[in-house]
């Protein structure tokens, strides 16, 4: 898993889970802003995804 280069609006966090869920980036992102309105550490598990999270290889042509 990694952070997606190019579904990116943050840090590309939601649009690298949504690629390797193969599942369309804008249902990530707004499963992630509902769990984040309930109580708990959805932020904090952003951040350190963000700080873990390896990039995406950046593609040569």
């Amino acid at each position: 898993m990694h952070r997606s280069a190019n579904h990116k609006i943050l840090a590309g966090v939601c649009g690298g889970i949504a690629d390797s869920l193969g599942v369309p980036p804008t249902l990530i992102r707004v499963l992630w802003l509902i769990l984040s309105l309930f109580p708990g550490p959805m932020w904090v598990a952003y951040v350190l995804l963000w700080i873990f999270m390896p990039k995406a290889p950046s593609a040569r042509y």
